[in-house]
């Protein structure tokens, strides 16, 4: 039983749905918490999958808090019916968290994507590194993406028997989406995709920077936007209120900003194909841009995804303005900096992760012999 609530990781699911749907080992129970809804369903849609259940426990303003609640109390109720040999759950969601929790007292054994992923500091992301710590402490098999996450997990004293890395599963969903050029729907982005001109791509949403941060990175975008009038920004705006008022005044009027709904994934994976710079505060995108040889600028101080930085694709630069509009200025105007970014080798993966996962899970379940981990 695959449990997700989120697009990101209805993203880094798909594939392992795919490939357990497929299986002759195995029947998939296909099971959302909505978390997300409409980006959930969105994913769901592009990836042909049709859930087997929905929790349905989204609401207006909902706290972490009534997330982990309604999502024990759910998943209660439907392991009791449906009682699944393994759970996999993906990644640092509050509803990958509570759905361990919630299989652990069941005695159902939890399979965890993207196992291993650390900060070192336990409020930053938040709460995403508690969550996944929590996950680790449950879980019976850890599919550790990279050689770090997997040491990390050593580090914490996981049995190195109980880890398989497979590489990260969202280049598995980002190679088979790019190669279908899923068209826009919105008729600014289907224009600008033609006409040649140089795209900032910023995606930014994480609670730690909500508040004083995000009305900085507002201010920043509207200084590069004054200072490269041939650039053009495009800032796919999160749902959330909190984030619209922090980010948009500033950029209110601003020609060469063009500011969408969220993108639907298929949209989104094309839009990162074809900018020439990501400015991001999320964790996945660290992961997909450089796939597609995207630099990229994330807005924090630390990443739980340390591979890219090490290999030069990825830069850490905060939140300070000052720091943005200046990061963004050399990757815009310094070429060989630029090329030193797009060429660095991705160490996340090579489109085989689901294929590996499943493997993994056969073997957990003693249907098959353990595989060779992933190496970059």
């Amino acid at each position: 039983m695959p449990i997700y609530g989120t697009r990101p990781e209805a993203i880094k699911m798909a594939p392992i749905v795919a490939a357990l749907k497929s299986s002759e080992h195995f029947e998939c129970i296909v099971t959302v918490t909505g978390q997300h809804r409409a980006m959930l369903d969105q994913v769901n849609e592009l990836f042909g999958i049709v859930p087997d259940h929905d929790l349905n426990i989204i609401q207006q303003r909902q706290t972490l808090n009534s997330i982990m609640t309604k999502t024990i109390d759910g998943l209660d109720q439907l392991f009791e019916a449906a009682k699944p040999d393994a759970v996999i759950v993906q990644g640092d969601t509050t509803t990958s968290t509570a759905a361990a929790i919630a299989a652990f007292y069941h005695g159902i054994p939890v399979v965890h994507v993207e196992a291993g992923l650390r900060s070192g500091n336990l409020f930053s992301p938040f709460p995403e590194e508690a969550n996944r710590k929590i996950t680790s402490q449950i879980a019976s098999l850890h599919l550790a993406p990279t050689s770090t996450s997997k040491a990390n997990l050593m580090a914490e004293n996981v049995p190195e028997k109980d880890i398989v890395v497979t590489g990260n599963t969202v280049i598995d969903a980002l190679l088979a989406t790019v190669a279908k050029q899923v068209p826009f729907t919105d008729p600014q982005l289907e224009e600008l995709a033609s006409s040649g001109k140089r795209i900032l791509l910023v995606t930014t949403h994480r609670r730690e920077n909500q508040g004083d941060a995000m009305r900085g990175v507002g201010r920043a975008l509207a200084r590069i936007a004054d200072a490269e009038p041939e650039l053009i920004i495009v800032l796919p705006a999160h749902k959330n209120p909190v984030v619209r008022e922090a980010v948009l005044p500033a950029l209110e009027g601003k020609s060469n900003v063009i500011v969408t709904e969220p993108l639907a994934y298929g949209e989104f994976t094309r839009l990162l194909s074809l900018c020439h710079v990501v400015l991001t505060d999320s964790g996945g995108v660290q992961e997909e841009a450089p796939s597609l040889g995207k630099p990229v600028l994330v807005m924090r101080d630390n990443t739980e995804r340390p591979e890219a930085v090490h290999a030069g694709t990825v830069t850490l630069i905060g939140t300070d303005e000052e720091r943005i509009v200046n990061e963004v200025d050399r990757l815009l105007n310094d070429q060989a900096h630029s090329d030193s970014m797009a060429n660095a080798v991705n160490p996340y993966g090579d489109g085989l992760a689901a294929k590996r996962t499943i493997a993994a899970i056969g073997h957990l379940l003693g249907l098959e012999d353990r595989i060779a981990d992933f190496s970059a």
